[in-house]
């Protein structure tokens, strides 16, 4: 049997079933339904207000819409495949509650700036919450921080030891790549609040409408200074796959670290029972799950953006049916965000244990102080790189002999050069390599200090005492 169309006399017959349900979108689309039912609702109050309805006609959309609203929280409106999609359903449940007035609500509006209405009010409230939990995923960074200013780890260039580092620091640097990604959802949720509201199809509408009162009533910034643009517009939406992809570039480098901290040829930190699992073979292992999960995902994501670039890259203006497309990559897009956020900030609270006694053994088993040995020459006089060759020979001959650099005698070292005398010890050893490097932004601990009473004022808390 045809499914009976829902739009127009136009048409001599129904769309043939496999159509109607190809062409559907209400199996996705009913997650914007509290957000149609709010554009809807001011819509409706700016028809009263400018006279198009009579303001008793605009009180009884606005009572019928919130009934629907209540409808859908206690579950007992659910519309299937044969309402197409959620706009058409709550417009056919408000005509069944409150009779022909309701047929009065989609005056002066298109579906074309009421879905480009509703899928903005969903972002914005979206981008609102990811920020919520981005500051959430800083605090716990924050909070490790704060616990090991003075625990040092191995830095690397390369996956090659380089030089150590405050771990603070180290997690100090993931706390700034949030809030860059917290700053670039802020820009753009400015383009997400701009409201299409009233633009029609495509030409705006010739009704008296009040297009300024109903994106006030929503919140919104202003409406779109031209219709074309206002429905068929989703740079936002690219926008926001974009800053999104690098929330999940950030957090999939993070969860590639924590997977090496965790392998036992490093043994940086231990997982704890709530954040891992075992393997179905063998009972030894503990499993990173949820940063393995975190980095997989992040592919998922980056796939979305390419595909709305895709999706839009020869759309013709104005609308086209393509821009449907749109909704599921946004709302996987969001839910992934949220999800993996949620997961990064649980383990690094309660799933990651530091270890600071392998930590220490680690940065006191490399040559990752041999920039410090040319910068004592240099500090000397020495000219820079002529050190820097120096010392090249001196670890050179060192891994030959199978000594480490604080393990040469004085006369060895002043073998290579005069300069060296005996307080070149305590210029190499791990703490001092760290806390010399005190210019501003660098692992020296007073710099790192003042990165973390930086990283409280971000967040709003009071500075260390």
């Amino acid at each position: 049997m045809d499914t009976p169309q829902t739009w127009s006399q136009r048409f001599e017959t129904a769309l043939h079933p496999a159509i109607a349900t190809f062409n559907a979108s209400i199996g996705f689309d009913i997650a914007l339904i509290e957000y149609d039912l709010t554009g809807s609702q001011a819509h409706a109050k700016m028809l009263a207000k400018t006279g198009i309805i009579s303001p008793k006609e605009g009180e009884t959309l606005v009572n019928g819409l919130q009934q629907i609203r209540q409808e859908y929280r206690d579950g007992r409106f659910r519309p299937g495949v044969e309402a197409e999609d959620v706009h058409f359903a709550v417009e056919r449940r408000l005509t069944e509650i409150v009779g022909d007035v309701g047929k009065k609500l989609h005056t002066a509006r298109s579906r074309n700036d009421q879905v480009g209405t509703d899928i903005r009010l969903y972002l914005r409230a979206e981008i609102e919450a990811i920020q919520e939990q981005l500051r959430q995923f800083q605090q716990a960074l924050l909070g490790l921080a704060q616990a090991h200013v003075e625990t040092l780890i191995p830095g690397y260039t390369h996956l090659q030891r380089a030089q150590p580092l405050s771990l603070a620091h180290h997690l100090l640097a993931y706390f700034d790549m949030a809030q860059r990604d917290w700053q670039r959802l802020a820009d753009v949720h400015r383009r997400v609040n701009i409201s299409p509201l009233g633009c029609g199809a495509l030409a705006g509408t010739t009704f008296p409408i009040d297009r300024h009162y109903s994106a006030e009533l929503l919140g919104f910034a202003e409406p779109y200074g031209n219709s074309l643009d206002g429905v068929s517009d989703r740079d936002f939406a690219i926008e926001f796959a974009c800053a999104a992809s690098l929330i999940m570039v950030h957090l999939s480098r993070l969860s590639e670290e924590v997977i090496l901290w965790a392998s036992e040829e490093f043994g940086f930190v231990t997982l704890n029972d709530s954040c891992s699992t075992g393997s179905s073979i063998m009972p030894q292992k503990k499993n990173p799950d949820v940063p393995e999960l975190v980095r997989g995902k992040a592919g998922r994501v980056f796939g979305h953006l390419q595909g709305l670039l895709v999706l839009m890259k020869g759309l013709p203006l104005a609308y086209n049916k393509d821009l449907q497309e749109d909704k599921e990559a946004i709302f996987d897009t969001v839910i992934t965000v949220r999800s993996c956020l949620e997961a990064m900030t649980i383990l690094l609270t309660e799933g990651i244990v530091f270890q600071p006694a392998r930590l220490h053994q680690a940065v006191n088993q490399d040559f990752s102080n041999a920039t410090d040995v040319a910068d004592y020459l240099a500090a000397k006089g020495v000219p820079f790189r002529e050190a820097y060759n120096l010392v090249g020979q001196v670890v050179k001959t060192s891994l030959a002999a199978g000594k480490l650099l604080r393990e040469l005698t004085l006369d060895e070292w002043q073998a290579i050069h005069p300069a060296f005398e005996a307080d070149i010890y305590g210029a190499i050893t791990p703490e001092q390599v760290v806390a010399a490097r005190n210019s501003h932004g660098g692992t020296g601990f007073n710099q790192v200090r003042q990165a973390i009473q930086r990283a409280q004022q971000q967040l709003g808390q009071s500075p260390l005492g």
